[in-house]
Formats: structure tokens, sequence, C-alpha cells
């Protein structure tokens, strides 16, 4: 089974490359941008057919190492 991990920081704190990003893009014409924030993208596949299972599983390497849970948030979707 496939899922996917999407790590961003919490709202509340302050994202200074997702800033840089913006301010670049921005530079570069586009003029309609109102936010962009940066994050980290996982692809996990584990030998479980159980989705439950699974998702347990990926939850506990989030909290283990994946996601920094004083700084960000995380979602975790079964890949098709």
């Amino acid at each position: 089974m496939k899922l996917s991990v999407t790590i961003t920081l919490k709202k509340d704190v302050l994202d200074p490359q997702g800033k840089a990003v913006q301010n670049t893009l921005q530079g570069m014409g586009i003029d309609n941008l109102k936010s962009l924030r940066q994050g980290k993208y996982f692809e996990i596949e584990l030998n479980e057919s159980n989705e439950s299972a699974a998702k347990k599983k990926v939850d506990d390497m989030c909290k283990m190492l994946l996601a920094n849970l004083i700084i960000e948030n995380y979602k975790i979707d079964i890949v098709k």
C-alpha cells in the first residue's frame, strides 16, 4: 500500500523559504500571488493491506521522525 504525507509549517510559524519563493515569483511578474508557503512531501510504500494499520504506521513515523510536531502539521493520504 502506498501512502503520501504532506508536512507544512503551522499557520503561525514564519516561513522564510516560502516568503523568498513568493518574492521571487512576484519579481518575475506573477502579481496575483497572495501567499506561498513551502513544505515537505513523502511517498511511503508499505507491505500492508489493512488501510487503518498502514495509516497508523505512517502516523507513528511522522510523530517519531518525519514531522516536528512543535512547528509542523501533517496530513496522510492513501495513494490510489
